[in-house]
């Protein structure tokens, strides 16, 4: 059984959570444990998966999937695979930090991202992300990487539900929202994902 370590409410801890569960992976989670301190980043999440410790959640998901062969989420053909790889890279560079500004002056309210300029670079930073993102959707007619879901929705999944559960006006689209009730279709990510936590 793997351990997936740091509190249910991170949204990259439930990353971790979302793809165990798409995968079919035993699991338990736990806020902490020693092996938390393995990470020089002290950030969560952290797995223990036998003797081996491993941080970065695009990494574990990646894992989790290679390791229990998880074909329909990472393929093994090289371009479908990178296909995935780029859009879970997009999430982490470009898309998470479009959104950070102003996502936690609105919704954290963090008195240090008060700068009223920068939030609204921010928001327009991050409407200019999911316009690729809509663009994409609407190219593929299902989730982010093709057709079919992939483990590039998970990261994904769970940035749009930050899009959707800030309390901010916002432009529309429609590709993003369509999308957005697919992955509602699916369990892990109504508990995981779409469950009331931004």
């Amino acid at each position: 059984m793997v351990r997936v370590l740091g509190k249910a409410t991170s949204i990259n801890v439930r990353k971790v959570l979302w793809a165990c569960e798409e995968i079919g992976i035993a699991y338990e989670r736990a806020d902490g444990g020693p092996e938390l301190a393995r990470n020089p980043n002290a950030l969560v999440p952290v797995i223990v998966d036998g003797d081996f410790v491993l941080w970065e959640s695009n990494t574990i998901i990646r894992y989790l999937a290679n390791k229990w062969a998880a074909r329909e989420l990472m393929p093994l053909d090289p371009r479908r695979r990178a296909e995935v790889d780029k859009w879970i890279d997009w999430q982490a560079t470009e898309f998470n930090n479009a959104w950070r500004y102003a996502f936690s002056a609105i919704a954290r309210k963090n008195p240090a991202f008060g700068d009223t300029a920068e939030i609204d670079a921010s928001k327009k930073q991050w409407a200019a992300m999911l316009a690729i993102l809509d663009a994409q959707l609407a190219k593929t007619g299902g989730y982010v990487a093709a057709a079919p879901f992939t483990l590039a929705d998970i990261p994904i999944g769970l940035s749009v539900n930050r899009w959707f559960m800030t309390p901010m006006e916002r432009p529309s689209f429609p590709a993003v929202a369509a999308y957005y009730e697919r992955l509602s279709l699916r369990p892990a990510f109504l508990r995981h994902g779409r469950n009331g936590i931004d």
